[in-house]
């Protein structure tokens, strides 16, 4: 980067840093670390919900998923708004009236200590995986503007959040997550619309969406029904609605945000307005991933968009066979070019004969370069078989770092690391609050002053902070991100939710029933992942009904049969 784009984020990011501290400043007690005070108004609560959920993969991840894979990703989010009517009528109003801190509280006045103790560890396993993951998203941004190694990255991404949520807690993740999302639409519309206008001049963004609809990226619905189909309408309705409902009623990264709010209205709101803008939110940014494509159809992209493995096999004994197959996969783009100019004018002309023809060329172009492409990621992985050799996360941070002019680089690098601050930072403090409510205070020390329980809260998150980095550096092996993210969860959150469902609606079940129904649920998902018996979206929908099938059943067995007298 040049050194207007360094100014640029530094000071960007320095500023969002120490507003959140001066406006932090204060704490004393724990309600004030984890929950604010309860005192945001309904605009903070939704943007710091919408920037809790989206973190750096969602810029950075959801592009490179769009390019790779198209429009469908969107479907994912399609259960949203029937899951948001029912944590505004159900899960919030029982959340605010026990006045509790963690959601997992709950429980133990329905159930017992133990479905408590299971349903939290459930959450800050999963949680604590997916805010590693998280962790390293923005260390890539730093290791391919470096070229240095992203384990030191990790490292100082890391730490740098642990020293802001430490000394911030919940307000100063609230006051920045406001700011952050502000300046994270502004950016995303002027990285839209720098997309379009770098397109050649007789090419508009029409003819763009055109062609990737030639190529069959503009897939946004399916609705063919099937159970290993990860995107389709019915997965995305019915498993994404399960989902959602398990990630925003009982996640506490999620609760948490919520339950900052002044009051039940206040709260519903915020959940409201995240509702209306998730989806159109996640669609436009998806939708710049395919304008990046349709870009790249007119300028020939990198053989490979990861430029540290790049660097690693131009340093190595294959360095011959790269250039040669880079030499070859410029020749391919350049003949893909001009088949994509013939496409053009036959759009230009309406002349759906050659249209056709240009479609028919062009697929077997593409299909051409891809060959090339796979060969490339075969020789990635004889150099080094631990590479990385899923590079669509790199695919937008490439494109912005190597064609956006000066300045611009900077604001937006400024904009990735502020989603990646604004939702690791929520997830530390909901990891903190959980294990601070649910363990220290409820089983280590019981009667202690509020500040054993802040100093608490802040360790707490420290220690979270570095099991994270942890994650991190393996977090590579894991393949495009924001689809890694969501299948961890589908692991837990089904079960969670299952917990969660009986105690809201079957009154008759106890603790004993639906604890070892959680168990016997999360073994079986477990296995349905590793098998890849269906979808990871479908474990969202097969877990919850498993946990209330199974806890009624185990309730039934277990209730004596008593004779009427």
């Amino acid at each position: 980067m040049s050194t207007p784009d360094w100014i640029i984020l530094v000071l960007t990011i320095g500023f969002i840093l120490l507003y959140g501290i001066w406006k932090s400043r204060g704490m004393k007690n724990i309600e004030s670390f984890l929950l604010a005070d309860r005192k945001m108004p309904w605009y903070h609560v939704g943007l710091s919900v919408m920037a809790t959920q989206a973190s750096a993969i969602t810029f950075i991840s959801a592009p490179g998923q769009a390019y790779t894979d198209g429009l469908r990703f969107v479907q994912f989010y399609f259960g949203l708004p029937l899951a948001i009517i029912i944590l505004c009528t159900s899960f919030i109003p029982i959340f605010r009236k026990l006045k509790v801190f963690t959601a997992y509280e709950y429980l133990e006045t329905r159930f017992d200590q133990k479905t408590r103790t299971l349903t939290a560890l459930l959450f800050l396993l999963q949680r604590g995986l997916s805010t590693g993951i998280s962790i390293y998203l923005p260390s890539i941004i730093l290791s391919t503007i470096l070229n240095v190694d992203s384990t030191y990255t990790t490292f100082f991404t890391g730490c740098i959040v642990i020293f802001y949520t430490v000394y911030g807690g919940a307000r100063a993740v609230s006051y920045t997550q406001m700011l952050q999302m502000i300046i994270i639409f502004s950016g995303l519309f002027l990285a839209a619309w720098m997309v379009v206008h770098m397109l050649p001049s007789n090419v508009g963004l029409g003819d763009a969406l055109h062609i990737a609809g030639k190529m069959g990226k503009m897939n946004a619905i399916d609705t063919h029904f099937d159970l290993n189909n990860k995107y389709n309408i019915w997965s995305g309705i019915i498993g994404g609605f399960f989902l959602q409902l398990s990630y925003f009623g009982t996640d506490q990264s999620q609760v948490g945000r919520y339950l900052t709010g002044r009051s039940v209205t206040e709260s519903r709101l915020g959940l409201i307005m995240n509702g209306f803008i998730k989806i159109p939110m996640q669609f436009f940014i998806l939708m710049i991933g395919i304008l990046v494509f349709s870009f790249y159809q007119f300028i020939a992209p990198p053989l490979f968009f990861n430029a540290h493995e790049v660097s690693n096999i131009e340093h190595s004994p294959y360095q011959g066979d790269w250039q040669k197959l880079d030499a070859a996969y410029t020749l391919a783009n350049q003949k893909k070019t001009e088949t994509v100019n013939e496409l053009v004018t036959a759009l230009h002309a309406g002349s759906s004969v050659a249209e056709d023809s240009a479609r028919i060329h062009l697929q077997h172009a593409d299909k051409a370069s891809l060959q090339i492409r796979k060969q490339a990621v075969e020789l990635l992985k004889k150099n080094n078989s631990r590479a990385d050799v899923d590079d669509s996360n790199y695919v937008f941070l490439n494109f912005v770092t190597k064609h956006f002019p000066v300045g611009m680089v900077g604001l937006l690098i400024a904009i990735i690391f502020l989603a990646s601050m604004g939702s690791i930072a929520s997830a530390m403090n909901s990891l903190a609050s959980s294990t601070v409510i649910d363990f220290y205070r409820r089983i280590i020390r019981k009667d202690a002053g509020p500040s054993t329980y802040l100093k608490a809260s802040r360790w707490s998150t420290v220690g979270w902070g570095f099991f994270c980095i942890v994650v991190a550096l393996y977090a590579h092996k894991l393949g495009n991100l924001i689809e890694a993210v969501n299948k961890l969860g589908s692991i837990f959150y089904g079960t969670i939710l299952g917990i969660f469902l009986v105690a809201f609606f079957l009154k008759k079940v106890g603790g004993q029933a639906v604890f070892y129904a959680a168990l016997i649920t999360e073994v079986f998902v477990i296995v349905a992942m590793y098998y890849e018996l269906c979808a990871y979206l479908w474990l969202n929908v097969f877990g919850c009904l498993l946990v209330m099938i199974i806890a009624w059943v185990l309730q039934k067995a277990m209730t004596p049969f008593v004779k009427p007298v």
